[in-house]
C-alpha cells in the first residue's frame, strides 16, 4: 500500500486541472502563492502549459503581455486560483477582467467548497454558491464594462476604456487603498501591439465571458510529505477561531475547554472552515477518518467533520485513518518558549515576506460593520534568505555583481514601453548596484526561500531538519556543504572540525559555491539552506535566543521555589529590560543590543512565568497566583517601564495612550533642561523690583507645579488601568491548568521539572501521543462515532449488540492537527513518541493552523491580534 504523501497529493491536484489551465494566464492570491511556493509547483505549472503566473492582489497592466513562450495572441483564458472566499477574492477578479479586455473564459477555483461558502457566518452566497457566483460575476462586470462604455462614449477619451474603475457598489466596494490601485494606469503599453478595436469589441465582452468556478481544496504549505501548515493568507488560517468572551485570549486560538458546549450562533467561522478543510483534505488522500478530539473546539470542529462524514461518504471504501484534533490553548507554553529547534530558530530570525493585502484594505473592505467576524493576520510563512548579502560581499567575485546586474535590468526591461523614464531608473540601478552602499536592492532581488521538494541527493532539506536540534541540524548542514563542494570538485579554505559548525565554518564553503551562476543554480537548495543557518548563527539572533532561554531556566527553577522567588525574577527581567530601553534611546538605537531583552521580551517572559506559577502554586490573591504584595511591585514596575521609555512597548493595551506618554516624557526632558540652565545662572544683585514681585513668581511656579502634579497623576491612573486590563490577561494564563478541564487530571498535566533545564520538560503532543500509542486510558479525549456507530450504540446496544469504540493506536495512518498553530519542537517531540512506541508502521501526519514563533504568541496574547 502506498504511503501517504501530502506533497504528492498537491501535485496530483495541480495535475488534474491541467486542461483548464493550459494556454491560460494564471493568477494565484498571496496564500496560494505561499503553498505553490512551498511545493516547488512553478516548474509543474510550465509543464501545463501555462501561459503565465501573476499576482492576484498586485495585478498589472502588463500582465496582459508576460508570457513564458513566444506567442502573440492576446489573452483568451484566465485562470484565478484563491484560497479566500469568493466574496473577498471577488473585487481582485474583477479587476483581472477589467484589464483582459478580451478575455473569453474565466475560470476560478477556490480552496473553500460550496458548502463552507452558504455555512460561513453573513455569507452573501446561499446553497449553490458556484452557480450563484458565476452569474454575480458576469453582471458585475457587465455592468462595469458599459458604465465606462458610457463614460468614454461623452467624454470622447477612449481610454477610459483600459482604465477600467471598479465603483462602489454591491460587491465591487473598495477600501480608500484599493480604490487606488484598482485605478489601472492608461499609458502606452505592450498591449496595443494586438489591440483591435477595442471599443466596438467591448460591446458583447460580457456577452462572451464563460465563467465557471471549482473546488481546489489541495491548498496547504508542506515542510514535508507528512508535515504542513495552512497559508498564512487563506481564509481558514485568518478564520477567528474564538469570540470575544471571558474564556477567550485571542481570535488567533481556540477558547479555554471550559467543558461548556458552544452555542449553534457562537461556533467561529475558522471551527466550520477548518472541519471543511480537513474532510476534503482525507478525501483527497483517500482516506476515512475515525475522530477524536482534545479541548472545547476540537470537540466542535469533530462534531462537523462527523455530520459531513455522515452524509457524504456512504458506499465508499477508503484507507482508515485515526484523526486527532488539539486545542492550541491546552499547552502555551512550549510555542511561547525557546526550545532546541533548528527549524524555530530559523522562522523566529529570518524576515518574512510582506503579506500582499495590507491591513488598512482589510479594514478599509473585509470587516465592515454588516460583518460579526473579522480576519486575522498571520505573519507571511514565506522567509526571505538574505542570499543577496551573501553574494554582495566585499571579496564576491564578478560572476555575481553580473547576475544581480542581469535581474535588475531583466525587472526593468518590463517597464520599457515608456522609454525614457525606465531607461533612468535602470541607470540608477546599475549605479546603486556598483556603488559601495547598496543595502536594500541586492537583498530584495536575490532573497532565497524555502521549498520542500529541494533535497540532497533524494533527501529532502526542510523533512530532514525538521526534527533536529540546533547543534545537529548546523552539523549536517555543514556536512551536505563539504560533501556538494567535493561534487563540484572545489575546495573552500575551513578548518574542520568535527562534531561542532559555527558561521566561521559556513561562510567560505557558501562562497565557494556562489562563485558562478551555474554553480549557485545548480546547488540553490543547499545553499539557500545553508544562507538561513548562517543568518540564525549571527551573534545578533543566536545571543537573543541563548538570552531567552537562560531566563526559561531561571524561572523554571524558581517555580520549583516559592511564589516570591518567582515574582522576583519576574520583576528582575522587567526593570533590566527599562535600562536596556534608557541606554539604546539615549544611543538613538532602535533595536536592541545583542544579548540584551527589550521590554517586549519581558512581558513574553512574565507571560512564561504566569503560566508556571499558575501550574505550581495555588491562587493567593485577587484571582492570581501571588500575592497581592508581589503583584502589586511587578504592576509598578511595568507602569515605571512605560513611563521612562513609552516607545519601547507599542503594544495593544497601550492604544490611544502612546501620545500622552510620549508628550510627558518629553516634557520632563525639557524641565530638566530648562533647570539645569537655570542653576547655572549667577544673580550677582537685586534690585527692588526683583524683590517685591519675588513672592508673586513663587505663586506662579506654585499654580505651574499643581497643574504637572495634576497632569501627571491623571496619567498615572490611566496607564495603572491599561496595566490592570494586562494583568487580568496574565491571571487568565496562569489558570490554564485549572480552567482547562482535560488538564486538570494528573495524567496530562504538564510535567514539574524543576531541574532549570527546559529541554527536559516535553509539551502536550508528546505526552498526549504517548499515552494514546500505549492505548492508556487519557480522560477528555472524546471519540466521535459514525451515524452508524451510534446507532448501536444507543439502539442494539441494550441487546448486547454495541459496537466497541476504537483506539487510535490501532490505526496504521493517524494525522494531528493542532487548532491554533504548531511549531518546530513540537514536531521533533512527535516523531520522539512515535519512535519509543516501537510502532514504526504508523505513518504519523502532522498539521496545524500556521507555525508558531514566540514573536507570534505575543502578538495572539498581548498585541493587535489579542483580545486584551
Amino acid at each position: 500500500m502506498a504511503l501517504v504523501d501530502v506533497i504528492k497529493s498537491c501535485l496530483d491536484s495541480i495535475n488534474q486541472i491541467s486542461d483548464h489551465i493550459e494556454g491560460a494566464t494564471l493568477y494565484l492570491d498571496g496564500g496560494c502563492t505561499e503553498s505553490f511556493q512551498f511545493l516547488g509547483a512553478f516548474p509543474l505549472l510550465l509543464q501545463l502549459g501555462v501561459r503565465a503566473v501573476c499576482s492576484l492582489e498586485n495585478m498589472s497592466p502588463l500582465d496582459t503581455v508576460v508570457d513564458w513562450k513566444p506567442n502573440f495572441d492576446p489573452v483568451r483564458k484566465i485562470v484565478v486560483i484563491t484560497s479566500r472566499l469568493l466574496s473577498d477574492a471577488h473585487r481582485y477578479i474583477l479587476r483581472c477582467l477589467s484589464t483582459h479586455q478580451g478575455v473569453r473564459h474565466c475560470t476560478i477555483f477556490t480552496s473553500i467548497s460550496e458548502i463552507a461558502h452558504s455555512a460561513y457566518p453573513d455569507s452573501p452566497l446561499g446553497p449553490d454558491a458556484f452557480h450563484e457566483y458565476e452569474s454575480l460575476l458576469v453582471l458585475d462586470y457587465e455592468e462595469l464594462i458599459k458604465k465606462c462604455e458610457t463614460k468614454s462614449r461623452q467624454s470622447g477619451d477612449t481610454s477610459l476604456l483600459e482604465n477600467l474603475t471598479l465603483e462602489d457598489e454591491g460587491w465591487s466596494q473598495l477600501g480608500p487603498i484599493e480604490e487606488s490601485i484598482s485605478q489601472i494606469e492608461a499609458r502606452p503599453s505592450p498591449r496595443d501591439l494586438y489591440r483591435d478595436n477595442s471599443v466596438g469589441r467591448m460591446e458583447d465582452v460580457g456577452q462572451k465571458l464563460v465563467v465557471s468556478v471549482h473546488h481546489f481544496p489541495m491548498i496547504l504549505c508542506p515542510f514535508s510529505p507528512r508535515v504542513f501548515i495552512l497559508p498564512s493568507e487563506g481564509a481558514v488560517a485568518e478564520a477567528y477561531l474564538s469570540t470575544e468572551h471571558e474564556d477567550s485570549l485571542s481570535p488567533g486560538l481556540p477558547p479555554l475547554s471550559t467543558g461548556l458546549p458552544p452555542d449553534g450562533d457562537d461556533i467561529p467561522p475558522g471551527a466550520t472552515l477548518t472541519a471543511h478543510f480537513l474532510y476534503h483534505l482525507a478525501t483527497k488522500m483517500d482516506l476515512k477518518m475515525e475522530i477524536f478530539s482534545f479541548g472545547n473546539l476540537s470537540k466542535t470542529v469533530g462534531k462537523i467533520l462527523t455530520d459531513m462524514s455522515s452524509l457524504y461518504d456512504v458506499g465508499r471504501r477508503k484507507r482508515s485513518a485515526g484523526l486527532l484534533l488539539i486545542d492550541r490553548t491546552l499547552d502555551l507554553y512550549t510555542p511561547c518558549c525557546h526550545g532546541d529547534s533548528l527549524v524555530d530558530r530559523i522562522f523566529s530570525s529570518l524576515p518574512r515576506r510582506e503579506r500582499t493585502t495590507s491591513s488598512t484594505h482589510i479594514k478599509g473592505s473585509q470587516t465592515q460593520p454588516k460583518h460579526r467576524y473579522g480576519n486575522l493576520h498571520r505573519r507571511p510563512l514565506d522567509v526571505q534568505i538574505p542570499l543577496g548579502k551573501i553574494l554582495c560581499e566585499e571579496d564576491s567575485t564578478r560572476d555575481n555583481f553580473r547576475l544581480l546586474e542581469s535581474i535588475e535590468a531583466f525587472i526593468c526591461g518590463w517597464n520599457s514601453g515608456s522609454s525614457d523614464a525606465q531607461i533612468v531608473d535602470l541607470v540608477n540601478l546599475s549605479a546603486k548596484l556598483h556603488s559601495e552602499k547598496s543595502p536594500q536592492s541586492e537583498i530584495e532581488l536575490l532573497s532565497g526561500s524555502f521549498v520542500a521538494m529541494e533535497n540532497f541527493h533524494g533527501t529532502p532539506y526542510l523533512e530532514t531538519i525538521l526534527d533536529r536540534r540546533m547543534k545537529d541540524g548546523t552539523i549536517l548542514v555543514k556536512k551536505w556543504l563539504q560533501e556538494t563542494l567535493r561534487r563540484e570538485k572545489m575546495t573552500a579554505n575551513v578548518k574542520m572540525r568535527p562534531g561542532f559548525a559555527t558561521k566561521s565554518d559556513l561562510q567560505p564553503m557558501i562562497k565557494a559555491l556562489t562563485k558562478s551562476q551555474s554553480c549557485l543554480l545548480r546547488n540553490k537548495g543547499i545553499i539557500q539552506l545553508a544562507a538561513a543557518t548562517l543568518f540564525t548563527l549571527d551573534e545578533l539572533h543566536s545571543s537573543r535566543w541563548d538570552v531567552f532561554t537562560s531566563a526559561e531556566k531561571i524561572l523554571s527553577v524558581s517555580a520549583g521555589d516559592t511564589s516570591q522567588s518567582l515574582a522576583a525574577q519576574i520583576g528582575d527581567l522587567i526593570n533590566k529590560s527599562v535600562l536596556v530601553g534608557s541606554h539604546e534611546q539615549k544611543n538613538g538605537k532602535m533595536e536592541p543590543s545583542e544579548g540584551l531583552l527589550s521590554f517586549q521580551d519581558a512581558l513574553l517572559l512574565t507571560i512564561t512565568g504566569y503560566i508556571l506559577a499558575g501550574e505550581n502554586f495555588p491562587t493567593s490573591g485577587s484571582g492570581g497566583p501571588f500575592s497581592w504584595q508581589e503583584e502589586h511591585l511587578l504592576k509598578e514596575a511595568i507602569v515605571d517601564a512605560v513611563l521612562e521609555n513609552p516607545a519601547i512597548a507599542k503594544l495593544k493595551f497601550l492604544d490611544g495612550l502612546t501620545e500622552e506618554l510620549e508628550a510627558n516624557i518629553n516634557k520632563i526632558k525639557s524641565e530638566e533642561a530648562k533647570e539645569d540652565s537655570l542653576d547655572q545662572l549667577k544673580l550677582d544683585e537685586f534690585d527692588d523690583d526683583q524683590w517685591g514681585n519675588w513672592g508673586d513668581e513663587d505663586a506662579d511656579n506654585n499654580n505651574n507645579n499643581k497643574e504637572h502634579v495634576y497632569g501627571d497623576m491623571q496619567l498615572k491612573l490611566e496607564l495603572r488601568d491599561r496595566v490592570d486590563n494586562l494583568f487580568k490577561v496574565l491571571h487568565k494564563l496562569s489558570s490554564l491548568k485549572r480552567r482547562n478541564i482535560p488538564l486538570r487530571e494528573g495524567a496530562l498535566a504538564l510535567d514539574n521539572d524543576f531541574s532549570g533545564d527546559p529541554s527536559t520538560r516535553k509539551g502536550l503532543l508528546y505526552k498526549l501521543l504517548t499515552r494514546v500509542l500505549g492505548k492508556y486510558e487519557v480522560p477528555g479525549l472524546d471519540y466521535h462515532s459514525s451515524t452508524v456507530g451510534r446507532l448501536f450504540k444507543s439502539g442494539f446496544g441494550r441487546f448486547g449488540l454495541g459496537q466497541a469504540k476504537p483506539s487510535l493506536a490501532d490505526q496504521n495512518v493517524i494525522l494531528v492537527f493542532v487548532i491554533g498553530g504548531i511549531n518546530g519542537l513540537e514536531v521533533r517531540e512527535a516523531q520522539e513518541a512515535l519512535s519509543e512506541s516501537g510502532r514504526p508502521d504508523i505513518e504519523l501526519i502532522i498539521g496545524g493552523t500556521t507555525l508558531l514563533t514566540p514573536d507570534d504568541m505575543l502578538d495572539l496574547l498581548l498585541g493587535n491580534s489579542s483580545y486584551i
